[in-house]
Protein backbone atom coordinates (compact mmCIF):
# COMPACT_ATOMS: atom_id res chain seq x y z
CA UNK A 1 0.00 0.00 0.00
CA UNK A 2 0.91 3.66 -0.54
CA UNK A 3 3.90 2.86 -2.82
CA UNK A 4 4.09 6.42 -4.19
CA UNK A 5 3.30 8.06 -0.86
CA UNK A 6 6.24 6.38 0.82
CA UNK A 7 8.62 8.12 -1.58
CA UNK A 8 7.72 11.40 0.15
CA UNK A 9 6.77 10.24 3.67
CA UNK A 10 9.16 7.80 5.38
CA UNK A 11 6.57 7.02 8.04
CA UNK A 12 2.77 7.00 7.76
CA UNK A 13 1.62 4.98 10.81
CA UNK A 14 1.46 6.45 14.32
CA UNK A 15 -0.05 5.34 17.61
CA UNK A 16 -1.20 8.76 18.82
CA UNK A 17 -1.76 12.34 17.75
CA UNK A 18 1.26 13.50 19.76
CA UNK A 19 3.52 10.97 18.05
CA UNK A 20 2.22 11.98 14.63
CA UNK A 21 2.72 15.68 15.42
CA UNK A 22 6.31 15.10 16.53
CA UNK A 23 7.53 12.58 13.98
CA UNK A 24 5.60 13.03 10.72
CA UNK A 25 7.84 14.29 7.93
CA UNK A 26 7.42 15.19 4.25
CA UNK A 27 10.39 14.92 1.89
CA UNK A 28 10.22 17.60 -0.82
CA UNK A 29 12.45 16.88 -3.86
CA UNK A 30 13.83 20.06 -5.43
CA UNK A 31 12.37 19.16 -8.82
CA UNK A 32 9.07 17.66 -7.59
CA UNK A 33 6.33 17.81 -10.20
CA UNK A 34 2.95 16.28 -9.43
CA UNK A 35 2.28 15.32 -13.04
CA UNK A 36 5.44 13.28 -13.47
CA UNK A 37 6.20 12.17 -9.91
CA UNK A 38 2.67 11.10 -8.96
CA UNK A 39 0.40 10.59 -11.99
CA UNK A 40 3.02 9.15 -14.34
CA UNK A 41 4.69 7.29 -11.47
CA UNK A 42 1.41 5.46 -10.71
CA UNK A 43 0.90 4.81 -14.44
CA UNK A 44 4.34 3.22 -14.67
CA UNK A 45 3.87 1.18 -11.51
CA UNK A 46 0.30 0.03 -12.26
CA UNK A 47 -1.30 1.48 -15.43
CA UNK A 48 -4.63 -0.23 -14.67
CA UNK A 49 -4.95 1.27 -11.20
CA UNK A 50 -8.31 3.14 -10.89
CA UNK A 51 -7.87 6.92 -10.88
CA UNK A 52 -11.31 8.43 -11.57
CA UNK A 53 -14.89 7.20 -11.20
CA UNK A 54 -17.41 9.65 -12.71
CA UNK A 55 -21.19 9.95 -12.64
CA UNK A 56 -23.77 12.65 -13.34
CA UNK A 57 -27.45 13.28 -12.75
CA UNK A 58 -28.44 11.07 -15.68
CA UNK A 59 -26.89 8.08 -13.92
CA UNK A 60 -24.13 7.54 -16.48
CA UNK A 61 -20.84 6.14 -15.17
CA UNK A 62 -17.31 6.43 -16.59
CA UNK A 63 -13.98 5.30 -15.20
CA UNK A 64 -10.34 6.12 -15.95
CA UNK A 65 -7.10 4.46 -14.88
CA UNK A 66 -3.80 6.16 -14.14
CA UNK A 67 -2.64 4.89 -17.52
CA UNK A 68 -5.57 6.75 -19.07
CA UNK A 69 -4.78 9.95 -17.15
CA UNK A 70 -1.14 9.78 -18.20
CA UNK A 71 -2.09 9.46 -21.89
CA UNK A 72 -4.82 12.11 -21.79
CA UNK A 73 -2.69 14.59 -19.86
CA UNK A 74 0.13 14.14 -22.38
CA UNK A 75 -2.29 14.80 -25.23
CA UNK A 76 -3.34 17.92 -23.34
CA UNK A 77 0.29 19.05 -22.92
CA UNK A 78 0.88 18.72 -26.63
CA UNK A 79 -2.36 20.58 -27.38
CA UNK A 80 -1.40 23.43 -25.04
CA UNK A 81 2.09 23.69 -26.52
CA UNK A 82 0.60 23.81 -30.00
CA UNK A 83 -1.50 26.80 -28.85
CA UNK A 84 1.57 28.65 -27.62
CA UNK A 85 1.33 27.93 -23.89
CA UNK A 86 4.73 27.69 -22.21
CA UNK A 87 6.21 27.48 -18.73
CA UNK A 88 4.94 30.33 -16.54
CA UNK A 89 1.89 31.16 -18.69
CA UNK A 90 -1.47 31.36 -16.91
CA UNK A 91 -4.43 29.29 -18.15
CA UNK A 92 -7.91 29.71 -16.63
CA UNK A 93 -10.09 26.60 -16.36
CA UNK A 94 -13.88 26.64 -15.86
CA UNK A 95 -14.68 22.97 -16.31
CA UNK A 96 -17.10 22.03 -13.52
CA UNK A 97 -16.41 18.34 -12.86
CA UNK A 98 -15.74 17.09 -16.37
CA UNK A 99 -12.97 14.46 -16.52
CA UNK A 100 -10.91 16.92 -18.58
CA UNK A 101 -10.30 18.94 -15.38
CA UNK A 102 -7.92 16.25 -14.14
CA UNK A 103 -6.27 15.79 -17.54
CA UNK A 104 -5.67 19.51 -18.07
CA UNK A 105 -4.50 20.26 -14.52
CA UNK A 106 -2.00 17.42 -14.75
CA UNK A 107 -0.91 18.71 -18.16
CA UNK A 108 -0.40 22.26 -16.93
CA UNK A 109 1.70 20.99 -14.04
CA UNK A 110 3.87 18.93 -16.40
CA UNK A 111 4.30 21.90 -18.70
CA UNK A 112 5.13 24.29 -15.86
CA UNK A 113 2.25 26.58 -16.82
CA UNK A 114 0.15 28.11 -14.07
CA UNK A 115 -3.36 26.75 -13.59
CA UNK A 116 -6.13 29.15 -12.58
CA UNK A 117 -9.29 27.17 -11.71
CA UNK A 118 -12.46 29.25 -11.51
CA UNK A 119 -16.12 28.76 -10.73
CA UNK A 120 -18.79 28.52 -13.42
CA UNK A 121 -20.89 30.93 -11.32
CA UNK A 122 -18.64 33.92 -12.09
CA UNK A 123 -20.21 36.85 -13.93
CA UNK A 124 -18.57 38.57 -16.93
CA UNK A 125 -17.32 41.28 -14.56
CA UNK A 126 -15.77 38.63 -12.28
CA UNK A 127 -14.14 36.93 -15.26
CA UNK A 128 -12.70 40.14 -16.69
CA UNK A 129 -11.22 41.03 -13.31
CA UNK A 130 -9.53 37.62 -12.98
CA UNK A 131 -8.33 37.37 -16.57
CA UNK A 132 -6.82 40.85 -16.49
CA UNK A 133 -5.20 40.61 -13.06
CA UNK A 134 -3.68 37.18 -13.74
CA UNK A 135 -2.65 38.07 -17.32
CA UNK A 136 -4.09 34.75 -18.49
CA UNK A 137 -3.07 33.63 -21.97
CA UNK A 138 -5.82 31.05 -22.47
CA UNK A 139 -9.34 30.32 -21.25
CA UNK A 140 -10.88 26.83 -21.33
CA UNK A 141 -14.51 26.40 -20.27
CA UNK A 142 -17.32 23.91 -20.55
CA UNK A 143 -19.49 24.42 -23.64
CA UNK A 144 -22.66 25.08 -21.61
CA UNK A 145 -24.62 28.01 -23.02
CA UNK A 146 -24.64 30.18 -19.87
CA UNK A 147 -20.91 29.75 -19.21
CA UNK A 148 -20.02 30.39 -22.86
CA UNK A 149 -22.17 33.55 -22.99
CA UNK A 150 -20.43 35.01 -19.94
CA UNK A 151 -16.99 33.95 -21.19
CA UNK A 152 -17.50 35.50 -24.62
CA UNK A 153 -18.69 38.77 -23.07
CA UNK A 154 -15.64 38.87 -20.80
CA UNK A 155 -13.27 38.05 -23.65
CA UNK A 156 -14.40 41.14 -25.57
CA UNK A 157 -12.44 43.21 -23.04
CA UNK A 158 -9.62 40.72 -22.41
CA UNK A 159 -7.09 41.17 -25.24
CA UNK A 160 -4.39 39.25 -23.38
CA UNK A 161 -6.27 35.97 -23.82
CA UNK A 162 -4.97 34.52 -27.09
CA UNK A 163 -7.01 31.31 -27.26
CA UNK A 164 -10.44 30.19 -26.07
CA UNK A 165 -11.38 26.49 -26.01
CA UNK A 166 -14.50 24.69 -24.86
CA UNK A 167 -15.06 21.19 -23.52
CA UNK A 168 -18.36 19.52 -24.31
CA UNK A 169 -20.43 17.70 -26.87
CA UNK A 170 -21.15 20.68 -29.10
CA UNK A 171 -19.08 23.19 -31.03
CA UNK A 172 -19.04 26.85 -30.04
CA UNK A 173 -18.49 29.47 -32.78
CA UNK A 174 -15.10 31.12 -32.38
CA UNK A 175 -13.85 28.57 -29.83
CA UNK A 176 -11.56 25.55 -30.17
CA UNK A 177 -13.54 22.32 -29.73
CA UNK A 178 -11.19 20.57 -27.30
CA UNK A 179 -12.76 17.12 -27.40
CA UNK A 180 -12.81 17.10 -31.19
CA UNK A 181 -9.16 18.06 -31.66
CA UNK A 182 -7.26 16.67 -28.69
CA UNK A 183 -7.33 13.06 -29.92
CA UNK A 184 -5.01 13.99 -32.77
CA UNK A 185 -2.20 14.89 -30.37
CA UNK A 186 0.40 12.39 -29.19
CA UNK A 187 -0.16 10.57 -25.87
CA UNK A 188 3.60 10.79 -25.22
CA UNK A 189 5.47 13.63 -23.58
CA UNK A 190 8.91 13.38 -22.00
CA UNK A 191 9.83 15.27 -18.88
CA UNK A 192 11.57 18.52 -19.88
CA UNK A 193 15.17 19.20 -18.95
CA UNK A 194 17.08 22.36 -18.24
CA UNK A 195 15.21 25.64 -18.03
CA UNK A 196 11.91 24.06 -19.14
CA UNK A 197 11.85 21.68 -16.16
CA UNK A 198 10.14 22.87 -12.99
CA UNK A 199 11.45 23.35 -9.47
CA UNK A 200 9.35 23.34 -6.30
CA UNK A 201 9.65 27.14 -6.09
CA UNK A 202 8.05 27.74 -9.50
CA UNK A 203 4.43 28.97 -9.58
CA UNK A 204 1.96 26.12 -10.17
CA UNK A 205 -1.52 27.16 -9.13
CA UNK A 206 -3.55 30.30 -8.46
CA UNK A 207 -6.79 30.43 -6.55
CA UNK A 208 -8.64 33.68 -6.05
CA UNK A 209 -9.59 34.19 -2.42
CA UNK A 210 -13.28 33.79 -1.69
CA UNK A 211 -13.88 37.52 -1.41
CA UNK A 212 -15.90 37.43 1.80
CA UNK A 213 -14.23 40.77 2.56
CA UNK A 214 -13.03 43.08 -0.23
CA UNK A 215 -11.98 42.15 -3.75
CA UNK A 216 -10.62 38.61 -4.24
CA UNK A 217 -6.83 38.27 -4.12
CA UNK A 218 -4.62 35.89 -6.11
CA UNK A 219 -3.35 33.11 -3.85
CA UNK A 220 -0.18 31.73 -5.47
CA UNK A 221 0.99 28.18 -4.76
CA UNK A 222 4.21 26.57 -5.97
CA UNK A 223 4.98 22.99 -7.03
CA UNK A 224 5.54 21.84 -3.44
CA UNK A 225 1.89 22.52 -2.64
CA UNK A 226 0.50 19.04 -3.57
CA UNK A 227 2.76 17.42 -0.98
CA UNK A 228 1.18 19.58 1.72
CA UNK A 229 -2.16 17.95 0.96
CA UNK A 230 -0.88 14.52 2.04
CA UNK A 231 -2.03 15.31 5.59
CA UNK A 232 -5.53 16.06 4.29
CA UNK A 233 -5.92 12.68 2.64
CA UNK A 234 -3.90 10.46 4.94
CA UNK A 235 -4.72 11.62 8.47
CA UNK A 236 -7.92 13.65 8.18
CA UNK A 237 -9.94 12.14 5.32
CA UNK A 238 -8.38 8.68 5.87
CA UNK A 239 -8.52 7.68 2.20
CA UNK A 240 -7.68 4.13 1.20
CA UNK A 241 -5.21 3.02 -1.47
CA UNK A 242 -7.36 1.82 -4.38
CA UNK A 243 -10.58 2.93 -2.66
CA UNK A 244 -13.03 5.59 -3.90
CA UNK A 245 -12.90 8.96 -2.17
CA UNK A 246 -15.68 11.51 -2.82
CA UNK A 247 -15.28 15.16 -1.91
CA UNK A 248 -18.28 17.06 -3.23
CA UNK A 249 -17.02 20.31 -4.69
CA UNK A 250 -16.73 22.14 -7.98
CA UNK A 251 -13.34 22.26 -9.68
CA UNK A 252 -13.27 26.05 -9.35
CA UNK A 253 -13.01 25.95 -5.57
CA UNK A 254 -9.83 25.52 -3.54
CA UNK A 255 -11.55 22.60 -1.82
CA UNK A 256 -10.93 20.73 -5.08
CA UNK A 257 -7.18 20.86 -4.34
CA UNK A 258 -7.92 19.69 -0.81
CA UNK A 259 -10.06 16.71 -1.68
CA UNK A 260 -10.18 15.77 -5.35
CA UNK A 261 -6.67 15.42 -6.70
CA UNK A 262 -3.39 15.99 -4.84
CA UNK A 263 -3.27 14.19 -1.50
CA UNK A 264 -5.76 11.59 -2.67
CA UNK A 265 -3.76 10.56 -5.75
CA UNK A 266 -0.48 10.63 -3.82
CA UNK A 267 -2.10 8.11 -1.45
CA UNK A 268 -3.36 6.02 -4.39
CA UNK A 269 -7.09 6.69 -3.93
CA UNK A 270 -9.58 6.68 -6.79
CA UNK A 271 -11.33 10.06 -7.09
CA UNK A 272 -15.13 9.83 -7.04
CA UNK A 273 -16.83 12.49 -9.18
CA UNK A 274 -20.46 13.55 -8.95
CA UNK A 275 -20.79 16.00 -11.84
CA UNK A 276 -23.81 18.16 -11.07
CA UNK A 277 -24.62 21.83 -11.54
CA UNK A 278 -27.15 22.20 -8.76
CA UNK A 279 -27.20 20.56 -5.36
CA UNK A 280 -30.38 18.54 -4.90
CA UNK A 281 -30.21 16.31 -1.79
CA UNK A 282 -32.15 13.41 -3.32
CA UNK A 283 -30.03 13.37 -6.49
CA UNK A 284 -26.83 13.48 -4.48
CA UNK A 285 -27.93 10.58 -2.29
CA UNK A 286 -28.56 8.54 -5.44
CA UNK A 287 -25.14 9.48 -6.85
CA UNK A 288 -23.45 8.46 -3.61
CA UNK A 289 -25.20 5.12 -3.94
CA UNK A 290 -23.70 4.64 -7.42
CA UNK A 291 -20.18 5.70 -6.47
CA UNK A 292 -20.18 3.91 -3.08
CA UNK A 293 -17.28 5.95 -1.69
CA UNK A 294 -15.05 4.44 0.96
CA UNK A 295 -14.45 7.95 2.33
CA UNK A 296 -16.61 11.07 1.96
CA UNK A 297 -16.14 14.80 2.48
CA UNK A 298 -18.54 17.70 1.94
CA UNK A 299 -19.03 21.33 2.98
CA UNK A 300 -21.29 22.19 5.90
CA UNK A 301 -24.10 23.33 3.60
CA UNK A 302 -24.58 19.81 2.23
CA UNK A 303 -24.75 18.26 5.68
CA UNK A 304 -27.23 20.93 6.79
CA UNK A 305 -29.54 20.07 3.90
CA UNK A 306 -29.13 16.30 4.30
CA UNK A 307 -30.42 16.27 7.89
CA UNK A 308 -33.72 17.67 6.62
CA UNK A 309 -34.16 14.63 4.33
CA UNK A 310 -35.58 11.21 5.15
CA UNK A 311 -32.39 9.13 5.25
CA UNK A 312 -33.94 5.98 6.70
CA UNK A 313 -33.96 4.14 3.36
CA UNK A 314 -30.28 4.68 2.56
CA UNK A 315 -27.37 2.41 3.37
CA UNK A 316 -24.18 4.28 4.25
CA UNK A 317 -22.28 1.26 5.59
CA UNK A 318 -19.72 1.38 2.75
CA UNK A 319 -18.54 4.81 3.99
CA UNK A 320 -15.78 4.20 6.52
CA UNK A 321 -14.98 7.84 7.27
CA UNK A 322 -16.79 11.19 6.80
CA UNK A 323 -15.26 14.64 7.00
CA UNK A 324 -16.12 18.30 6.48
CA UNK A 325 -14.43 21.60 5.67
CA UNK A 326 -15.27 25.00 4.22
CA UNK A 327 -17.30 26.33 7.14
CA UNK A 328 -17.68 25.13 10.74
CA UNK A 329 -20.28 22.47 11.43
CA UNK A 330 -22.84 23.32 14.07
CA UNK A 331 -22.94 20.68 16.85
CA UNK A 332 -26.65 20.02 16.28
CA UNK A 333 -26.01 19.08 12.64
CA UNK A 334 -23.19 16.80 13.76
CA UNK A 335 -25.50 15.04 16.22
CA UNK A 336 -28.30 14.60 13.70
CA UNK A 337 -26.00 13.18 11.02
CA UNK A 338 -24.67 10.64 13.48
CA UNK A 339 -28.19 9.70 14.61
CA UNK A 340 -29.51 9.30 11.07
CA UNK A 341 -26.49 7.71 9.34
CA UNK A 342 -24.18 6.41 12.11
CA UNK A 343 -21.42 8.55 10.54
CA UNK A 344 -19.24 10.70 12.78
CA UNK A 345 -18.01 13.78 10.97
CA UNK A 346 -14.36 14.76 11.31
CA UNK A 347 -14.19 18.52 10.85
CA UNK A 348 -11.18 20.24 9.32
CA UNK A 349 -10.24 23.91 8.94
CA UNK A 350 -8.16 25.73 6.38
CA UNK A 351 -8.21 28.19 3.51
CA UNK A 352 -7.36 28.67 -0.16
CA UNK A 353 -3.95 29.67 1.20
CA UNK A 354 -2.99 26.20 2.46
CA UNK A 355 -3.88 22.61 3.14
CA UNK A 356 -5.78 21.53 6.26
CA UNK A 357 -4.46 23.58 9.22
CA UNK A 358 -6.56 22.10 12.01
CA UNK A 359 -8.60 18.91 12.03
CA UNK A 360 -10.20 16.21 14.10
CA UNK A 361 -7.70 13.40 13.64
CA UNK A 362 -8.53 9.73 14.32
CA UNK A 363 -6.53 9.25 17.53
CA UNK A 364 -8.57 11.64 19.68
CA UNK A 365 -12.26 11.84 20.50
CA UNK A 366 -14.30 14.26 18.37
CA UNK A 367 -15.66 17.26 20.23
CA UNK A 368 -18.65 18.47 18.16
CA UNK A 369 -18.20 22.09 17.16
CA UNK A 370 -14.40 22.00 17.52
CA UNK A 371 -12.02 22.34 14.57
CA UNK A 372 -9.74 19.80 16.27
CA UNK A 373 -5.98 20.08 16.64
CA UNK A 374 -3.10 21.41 14.49
CA UNK A 375 -1.89 19.56 11.41
CA UNK A 376 1.57 18.00 11.84
CA UNK A 377 3.11 20.21 9.14
CA UNK A 378 2.06 23.56 10.66
CA UNK A 379 3.12 25.25 13.90
CA UNK A 380 -0.27 26.73 14.82
CA UNK A 381 -0.89 29.25 17.61
CA UNK A 382 -3.37 31.99 18.48
CA UNK A 383 -2.07 35.54 18.33
CA UNK A 384 -3.12 38.78 20.00
CA UNK A 385 -3.13 42.04 18.06
CA UNK A 386 0.31 42.91 19.48
CA UNK A 387 1.88 39.73 18.06
CA UNK A 388 2.06 37.81 21.34
CA UNK A 389 0.57 34.35 21.91
CA UNK A 390 -2.81 33.85 23.58
CA UNK A 391 -3.42 31.74 26.65
CA UNK A 392 -5.91 28.86 26.74
CA UNK A 393 -9.47 30.20 26.66
CA UNK A 394 -8.44 33.52 25.10
CA UNK A 395 -9.71 34.44 21.63
CA UNK A 396 -7.03 35.27 19.07
CA UNK A 397 -6.15 35.10 15.39
CA UNK A 398 -5.29 31.63 14.04
CA UNK A 399 -1.67 31.88 12.88
CA UNK A 400 1.23 29.78 11.58
CA UNK A 401 4.38 30.60 13.50
CA UNK A 402 7.45 31.88 11.59
CA UNK A 403 5.82 31.05 8.26
CA UNK A 404 7.63 33.81 6.38
CA UNK A 405 11.13 32.60 7.21
CA UNK A 406 10.43 28.86 7.42
CA UNK A 407 7.90 28.23 4.67
CA UNK A 408 5.79 25.16 5.52
CA UNK A 409 5.00 22.68 2.75
CA UNK A 410 1.47 23.33 1.53
CA UNK A 411 1.23 27.02 2.45
CA UNK A 412 0.84 29.58 -0.33
CA UNK A 413 3.84 31.70 -1.26
CA UNK A 414 2.20 35.11 -1.62
CA UNK A 415 -0.77 37.13 -2.72
CA UNK A 416 0.48 37.48 -6.25
CA UNK A 417 1.02 41.09 -7.36
CA UNK A 418 -0.20 42.40 -4.00
CA UNK A 419 2.79 43.09 -1.75
CA UNK A 420 0.72 45.08 0.75
CA UNK A 421 -1.73 42.21 1.31
CA UNK A 422 1.15 39.73 1.62
CA UNK A 423 2.97 41.90 4.17
CA UNK A 424 -0.23 42.34 6.18
CA UNK A 425 -0.90 38.58 6.22
CA UNK A 426 2.66 37.85 7.39
CA UNK A 427 2.89 40.52 10.10
CA UNK A 428 5.43 39.68 12.84
CA UNK A 429 6.77 36.96 10.49
CA UNK A 430 3.78 34.74 11.22
CA UNK A 431 0.98 34.01 8.76
CA UNK A 432 -2.39 35.19 10.09
CA UNK A 433 -5.45 33.52 8.61
CA UNK A 434 -7.80 36.35 9.54
CA UNK A 435 -9.98 33.89 11.44
CA UNK A 436 -10.31 33.86 15.22
CA UNK A 437 -10.64 30.98 17.64
CA UNK A 438 -9.89 29.92 21.21
CA UNK A 439 -8.06 26.84 22.47
CA UNK A 440 -9.17 24.68 25.38
CA UNK A 441 -6.90 23.07 27.96
CA UNK A 442 -6.71 19.83 25.94
CA UNK A 443 -5.45 21.53 22.80
CA UNK A 444 -8.72 21.59 20.82
CA UNK A 445 -9.43 24.76 18.82
CA UNK A 446 -12.90 26.35 18.68
CA UNK A 447 -13.91 28.67 15.84
CA UNK A 448 -15.23 32.15 16.69
CA UNK A 449 -15.40 33.93 13.32
CA UNK A 450 -13.62 36.14 10.83
CA UNK A 451 -12.02 39.19 12.46
CA UNK A 452 -14.48 41.36 10.54
CA UNK A 453 -17.46 39.21 11.59
CA UNK A 454 -17.06 39.56 15.37
CA UNK A 455 -19.93 41.61 16.82
CA UNK A 456 -19.16 44.30 19.42
CA UNK A 457 -22.29 44.84 21.51
CA UNK A 458 -22.27 46.98 24.70
CA UNK A 459 -18.64 46.09 25.35
CA UNK A 460 -19.10 42.37 24.64
CA UNK A 461 -17.38 40.58 21.73
CA UNK A 462 -19.76 38.02 20.23
CA UNK A 463 -18.67 35.41 17.69
CA UNK A 464 -21.35 34.55 15.10
CA UNK A 465 -20.70 30.80 15.07
CA UNK A 466 -21.89 30.18 18.64
CA UNK A 467 -25.18 31.99 17.98
CA UNK A 468 -25.63 30.21 14.64
CA UNK A 469 -25.04 26.86 16.33
CA UNK A 470 -27.76 27.64 18.90
CA UNK A 471 -30.23 28.60 16.17
CA UNK A 472 -29.50 25.41 14.22
CA UNK A 473 -30.91 23.40 17.12
CA UNK A 474 -34.39 24.57 16.13
CA UNK A 475 -36.08 22.34 13.52
CA UNK A 476 -37.32 25.38 11.56
CA UNK A 477 -33.79 26.60 10.72
CA UNK A 478 -32.29 25.30 7.49
CA UNK A 479 -29.47 27.86 7.24
CA UNK A 480 -28.62 31.05 9.09
CA UNK A 481 -26.07 33.84 9.23
CA UNK A 482 -25.41 35.99 12.28
CA UNK A 483 -24.08 39.51 11.72
CA UNK A 484 -23.68 42.86 13.42
CA UNK A 485 -26.56 45.33 13.08
CA UNK A 486 -26.07 49.04 13.88
CA UNK A 487 -27.70 50.23 17.12
CA UNK A 488 -27.56 53.80 18.52
CA UNK A 489 -27.33 52.67 22.16
CA UNK A 490 -25.25 49.48 22.04
CA UNK A 491 -23.13 50.26 18.99
CA UNK A 492 -24.03 46.92 17.43
CA UNK A 493 -26.58 44.23 18.16
CA UNK A 494 -26.86 40.65 16.95
CA UNK A 495 -28.89 40.03 13.81
CA UNK A 496 -29.92 36.58 12.56
CA UNK A 497 -30.78 36.14 8.88
CA UNK A 498 -32.56 32.80 8.55
CA UNK A 499 -33.60 30.44 5.76
CA UNK A 500 -36.46 28.28 7.01
CA UNK A 501 -36.85 24.55 6.42
CA UNK A 502 -39.78 23.17 4.45
CA UNK A 503 -43.08 23.41 6.29
CA UNK A 504 -42.21 26.49 8.37
CA UNK A 505 -43.36 30.09 7.89
CA UNK A 506 -41.78 33.19 9.38
CA UNK A 507 -43.79 34.95 12.08
CA UNK A 508 -43.34 37.11 15.15
CA UNK A 509 -44.07 34.08 17.34
CA UNK A 510 -41.31 32.09 15.63
CA UNK A 511 -38.89 35.02 16.06
CA UNK A 512 -39.56 35.07 19.80
CA UNK A 513 -39.18 31.30 19.99
CA UNK A 514 -35.79 31.47 18.27
CA UNK A 515 -34.63 34.36 20.45
CA UNK A 516 -35.59 32.48 23.60
CA UNK A 517 -33.77 29.39 22.35
CA UNK A 518 -30.53 31.34 21.98
CA UNK A 519 -30.96 32.87 25.44
CA UNK A 520 -31.30 29.36 26.85
CA UNK A 521 -28.43 27.75 24.92
CA UNK A 522 -25.88 30.60 25.21
CA UNK A 523 -25.37 33.66 27.37
CA UNK A 524 -28.57 35.79 27.21
CA UNK A 525 -26.76 38.89 25.90
CA UNK A 526 -25.90 36.98 22.69
CA UNK A 527 -29.49 36.53 21.51
CA UNK A 528 -30.43 38.09 18.14
CA UNK A 529 -32.39 41.27 18.74
CA UNK A 530 -33.04 41.47 14.99
CA UNK A 531 -34.37 38.45 13.08
CA UNK A 532 -35.02 38.39 9.34
CA UNK A 533 -36.42 35.47 7.34
CA UNK A 534 -35.15 35.18 3.74
CA UNK A 535 -35.40 32.71 0.86
CA UNK A 536 -31.62 32.33 0.51
CA UNK A 537 -28.35 33.63 1.91
CA UNK A 538 -25.77 35.50 -0.20
CA UNK A 539 -22.79 33.25 -0.85
CA UNK A 540 -19.46 33.32 -2.62
CA UNK A 541 -18.90 31.12 -5.67
CA UNK A 542 -17.29 28.61 -3.30
CA UNK A 543 -20.46 28.36 -1.22
CA UNK A 544 -19.37 30.38 1.81
CA UNK A 545 -21.88 32.76 3.37
CA UNK A 546 -21.11 36.40 2.54
CA UNK A 547 -21.85 38.13 5.84
CA UNK A 548 -20.33 41.31 4.44
CA UNK A 549 -23.12 41.40 1.84
CA UNK A 550 -25.76 41.12 4.57
CA UNK A 551 -24.15 43.94 6.55
CA UNK A 552 -23.87 46.14 3.43
CA UNK A 553 -27.52 45.56 2.53
CA UNK A 554 -28.57 46.47 6.06
CA UNK A 555 -26.54 49.68 5.97
CA UNK A 556 -28.09 50.64 2.64
CA UNK A 557 -31.61 50.07 3.97
CA UNK A 558 -30.88 52.17 7.05
CA UNK A 559 -29.53 55.05 4.96
CA UNK A 560 -32.58 54.99 2.67
CA UNK A 561 -34.93 55.03 5.67
CA UNK A 562 -33.31 58.15 7.18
Amino acid sequence: MYEILKRFCPRTEFSSYDEMKRKFQIIVPEDFNFGFDVVDAWAQLDPDKPALLWTDDSGKMRSFTFGDVRAESNRAVNFLRDKGIRKGDVVMLILKQRPEVWFLLTALHKLGAVALPASYQLTPKDLRYRLELSEAKMLITVSDDDVVAYAQEALEDSPGVKNYATVGNKAVPGAIDYRRVVGAYSPEYDRPTGAENTTVADPMLIYFSSGTTGLPKMVRHDHSSPLGHITNALFWQRVGDGKVHLTQTDSGWAKFAWGKIYGQWICGACIGIYDTEKFVPQAMLEAIGRLKPYTFCAPATIYRFLIKEDLSGYDFSYISHASLAGEPLNPEVFRQIETKTALRIYEGFGQSEGSVLLANFPWDKIRPGSMGKPSPIYNIFLMREDGTACEDGEVGAICIRNARDKHPTGLFREYWKDTAATDKAFAYGHYSTGDTAWRDADGYYWFVGRNDDVIKCSGYRIGPFEVESALMEHPSVLECAVTAYPDPLRGEVVKATIVLARGFTGSDDLKKELQNLVKHVTAPYKYPRVVEFVDELPKTSSGKIRRTAIRAADMQKLQVSK
